[in-house]
């Protein structure tokens, strides 16, 4: 099962401006082939349906671990989005009810690449691509034999990476927000494609990890990505866990960081990142979020809170 903790893997910059085109362009990172989506739906239920996981324990905690992993980056991703489709938290805003709407104070809305992401989403993110496609189940492949399992997934890492980079190249430098979600997830996925390529050379002596990275750019190339390899994040595994999955440790540890990283050994590390803040996405009354006039919703709001923080079982 999974626990949930009020942050982000990572801290976000906030964005300088409201940019719903860069977030339709950071949906590929999501909802895309080879977008979060995919990476999670294929390791949850190949976690799921993992086949003799006690006599394979090294190999099933791998990927039941990385598993807990996407599962954030799902939620990074979909934050960036939101971000950038919003713009930066404008204290306040949420205050007064949403005023005029006759006067068309979206009209801008209608041109964006994606209108359904303002229009049925109000700016927040869905599991879609750059294109508004939806992403589906015919994205997960989960077969049950542990070494073609192994290898998609590898696979999947490397198209990953493809994507990021081409996300990453899209985004101008005043885009912090969009760089700082592919910077990252940059640096992680090179570990989970790393990680399964030792996993496939423990049980099959092939040295598939001499293929990394694909494609052929070192991370160093990318500044967003620099200062998570100085803190040593390209050597790390986390378990998301308090004890379990440590069996991981078997494939992980004792080997060394791919020659194109800053040298050392890799470890595996109990619990998960340190993370970061969640921002607020303050409120748009006149786009009706969280209400076209929300005073009274955040007055019982706050009654709530203070009740519940004063051990009141209830009102």
């Amino acid at each position: 099962m999974f626990m949930r903790v009020d942050q982000l893997q990572t801290e976000l910059p906030p964005p300088r401006r409201a940019d719903p085109n860069a977030a339709a362009a950071l949906q590929e990172l999501l909802g895309g082939k080879y977008g979060e989506m995919s990476t999670l739906g294929n390791y949850m239920f190949q976690s799921f349906n993992f086949r003799s996981k006690s006599k394979l324990k090294p190999f099933y905690n791998l990927v039941a671990a990385i598993t807990a992993e996407e599962l954030g980056h799902v939620e990074l991703v979909s934050h960036g989005i939101a971000m950038l489709a919003n713009g930066p938290d404008k204290p306040g805003a949420d205050e007064k009810n949403g005023g005029d709407v006759s006067n068309a104070p979206f009209e801008q809305m209608k041109d964006i690449r994606s209108a359904a992401s303002f229009f049925s989403h109000g700016g927040g993110a869905v599991p879609v691509n750059s294109n508004s496609m939806s992403w589906n189940v015919d994205m997960v492949t989960t077969t049950g034999n542990v070494v073609f399992d192994l290898l998609h997934n590898f696979h999947l890492e490397c198209g990953a990476r493809l994507h990021k980079l081409r996300v990453y190249e899209s985004l101008t430098q005043d885009n912090a927000t969009g760089r700082e979600v592919c910077g990252y997830l940059l640096v992680r996925g090179s570990v989970h494609a790393h990680a399964y390529a030792l996993a496939l050379k423990k049980l099959t002596g092939v040295s598939i990890e001499q293929m990394l990275p694909t494609p052929n750019i070192p991370l160093d190339k990318i500044p967003e990505c620099q200062k998570y390899l100085v803190e040593g994040s390209h050597r790390r595994l986390y378990t998301f866990s308090n004890g379990d999955y440590q069996a991981m440790r078997g494939i992980w540890e004792g080997e060394q960081a791919l020659p194109t990283d800053p040298p050392g050994e890799l470890i595996v590390v109990d619990g998960m990142p340190e993370g970061g803040k969640i921002h607020d996405l303050t409120g748009e009354p006149c786009a009706f979020t969280p209400d076209y006039a929300p005073e009274e919703m955040f007055e019982i709001a706050e009654r709530l809170t203070k009740a519940a923080m004063q051990g009141a079982g209830s009102l």
